[in-house]
């Protein structure tokens, strides 16, 4: 791990018992053996240090999962997206109360004319459904026209309902409203290479080294797992989809969430100020039901929080109510607890519904926290 900005302990001298992480180790081991993913990667760290890493399975048929790796975050991708208007909103480009339409006069369409970038960014906005078509990766006037055109389907702010593409379409747009240049060198530049991430985090390959070190997204049919064409396909990877198209390592994901722990440095790199990030990891939602996960959600700009609600999705039950993170559509969950430091991620390459996909979510991060001493 030459050059990565972490360095390791052990898991005994980070304070975490080993014992749940083997357990941890070996229900992981069980589901590949079921079927029921291909490959994972799981990693935890801790006050600064990497106390885990480890990978398990395949990355594609035949093909061992490796270190490097780089697995599909899907949702996962909405946080260092939102990372880059935290940096974009210190440097004055925009306040999150502003209105998009500020910034992009052609928002205000169909009734969108008052949606603030706040409730975009918590799921507020009031357009969850829409559709953004393939033909905007490559395109980013058409992306610009598309989003503009979305029809409002209820009042801002007055239904919570995750909207799990519209949101960050909107974020890239804004983006490259107040700075001119494409939205995901903007992610790069502003957050992933200024973190020394840029190999373990990536909104938008870039490089054919980039793309070999993919690893291929699955789901199950009754025949078995297969691959997914639309998400294994070279032209989704380069795309960078803002809110389900990036790419990392587990050990870069902890890394980033460590660095938000740290309030806003990592390694004596720092990409945000703790202000910023006290703003933006908070429960802007209170405790209403979001109508799309039929439970609370305690959006903040970029992650959820656990809070002290009897269930939340994918954070684990037995979180600190502080503990903030994101997961991936059926595949994974990365999370960070402010009361002890530890970041987690778990990362897989087979998409996989509910209500297995959230049960074992739960007994997943159940197995970190319980081992946080």
């Amino acid at each position: 791990m030459a050059g990565f900005p972490l360095p390791t302990t052990t898991l005994d001298e980070a304070g975490l018992r080993p014992e749940q992480i083997a357990r941890l180790g070996a229900l992981i081991e069980t589901h590949i053996a079921d079927g029921r993913y291909p490959g994972c990667q799981i990693a935890i760290a801790r006050h600064g240090k990497l106390a885990h890493f480890q990978t398990f399975g395949e990355a594609a048929a035949g093909k061992k999962a490796k270190d490097d790796s780089l697995w599909l975050l899907f949702s996962n991708t909405k946080v260092v997206t939102a990372a880059a208007l935290w940096v974009l909103a210190e440097q004055g480009a925009f306040r999150f109360v502003d209105r998009v339409s500020d910034h992009v006069p052609e928002f205000a369409q169909h009734g969108k004319q008052g949606i603030t970038i706040l409730q975009v960014m918590t799921h507020l906005g009031g357009y969850p459904r829409a559709e953004t078509p393939s033909t905007v990766w490559a395109d980013h006037k058409l992306m610009r026209e598309v989003v503009c055109n979305y029809p409002l389907e209820f009042a801002p702010g007055s239904r919570l309902f995750y909207h799990g593409a519209t949101a960050h379409w909107t974020a890239a747009v804004l983006i490259e409203a107040v700075t001119g240049r494409d939205f995901r060198d903007v992610i790069r530049e502003t957050v992933t290479e200024r973190l020394g991430l840029g190999d373990e985090i990536v909104v938008g390959m870039t490089s054919k080294k980039q793309l070999g070190r993919a690893t291929d997204m699955h789901e199950p049919t009754e025949a078995g797992n297969v691959p997914v064409a639309s998400n294994n396909s070279e032209a989704f990877r380069r795309a960078g989809v803002p809110g389900g198209g990036g790419y990392a390592t587990a050990r870069g994901m902890v890394a980033f969430y460590q660095a938000m722990l740290a309030g806003g440095e990592l390694a004596g790199k720092r990409f945000v100020g703790p202000r910023v990030l006290d703003y933006a990891i908070r429960n802007w939602t209170g405790d209403m039901v979001d109508e799309n996960m039929g439970m609370p959600m305690h959006r903040g700009i970029g992650p959820h929080l656990r809070g002290t609600t009897a269930t939340i999705r994918g954070l684990g039950s037995f979180a600190s109510p502080r503990t903030f993170g994101h997961g991936g559509a059926g595949n994974s969950y990365c999370w960070a607890d402010p009361d002890s430091g530890v970041s987690f991620a778990y990362l897989t390459n087979c998409r996989i519904p509910d209500p297995w996909h959230s049960v074992r979510l739960d007994l997943v991060s159940n197995f970190v926290h319980s081992a946080i001493l």
